[in-house]
């Protein structure tokens, strides 16, 4: 099964300004996810000032507004997409996402495919 472990970031979170530590223990744990073939994707969102959203307007029309869709203090950063036995497994590397990020992460299934959100849709 696969799973999305997103990483949250206050609003105006600089990146750059992760120290050596926070960053070893990243790549350590990024290394640790692909020894153990869990590590399906990985990647980090740019800040949430050079996003965009697109929304429906009163009339339907499609809008384009900077920033972000929804007002929130805090952002999706960057995530790991996991592919493990259950979500009890993503929950034990979300975990270590959450020590070695120093933030909030959140869970969520993840549908890489057609058949795999069949597959889902039918067991629920």
């Amino acid at each position: 099964m696969k799973y999305v472990v997103a990483i949250y970031h206050p609003v105006g979170y600089d990146g750059k300004r992760e120290d050596e530590e926070m960053t070893k223990g990243i790549s350590a744990l990024n290394q640790e996810m692909v020894d153990a073939g869990v590590r399906y994707v990985v990647g980090g969102l740019g800040s949430a000032g050079s996003a965009r959203a697109i929304t429906h307007g009163a009339n339907g029309d499609l809008m384009v507004t900077d920033g972000p869709y929804l007002e929130t203090k805090e952002i999706i950063g960057g995530f790991w997409i996991l592919d493990v036995k259950d979500v009890e497994e993503a929950i034990m590397w979300a975990k270590k996402a959450a020590v070695a990020c120093r933030t909030s992460v959140e869970i969520r299934d993840f549908y890489g495919s057609r058949a795999e959100t069949h597959e889902a849709q039918a067991k629920a």
